[in-house]
């Protein structure tokens, strides 16, 4: 199973956060989960670290050798997954968020999340 986490469920999950919800935990924690972090997020976290947002404590190159050593792997941004936002309807204005759900589901993939919006977008948002 496929498994696309949204930027701070990777982070949680990197440090092994409380806030990473059971749900979440068991479902990275798979034996058939390949877990996947899109380049959409390392760019989400260098633009907010690099802002001194609280919300964002590692730099996106700690991020990505911590998502490296956790064995995950990296979804590049392809012309597909940018062409699939425009066919997204406007429940969630983020535009990294948008382009997670895209990604989700262009490849296909579950998108995990905690974002009360995303869900809205169907079946490829799993809610942790």
């Amino acid at each position: 199973m496929n498994l696309l986490l949204d930027t701070q469920i990777a982070l949680w999950a990197i440090t092994d956060s409380p806030k990473l919800g059971t749900k979440a935990r068991e479902l990275i924690l798979s034996p058939s989960a390949l877990i996947w972090v899109s380049t959409a997020s390392l760019w989400e976290i260098a633009i907010k670290h690099s802002l001194g947002r609280g919300d964002m404590p590692v730099s996106a190159a700690d991020a990505m050798r911590y998502f490296r050593e956790a064995g995950y792997q990296f979804l590049p941004i392809e012309p597909e997954h940018a062409a699939t936002i425009e066919k997204l309807q406007l429940h969630h204005q983020d535009p990294f968020d948008r382009m997670l759900v895209a990604q989700a589901m262009t490849e296909p993939m579950r998108l995990l999340t905690r974002d009360a919006h995303l869900p809205a977008y169907g079946d490829w948002v799993e809610p942790v």
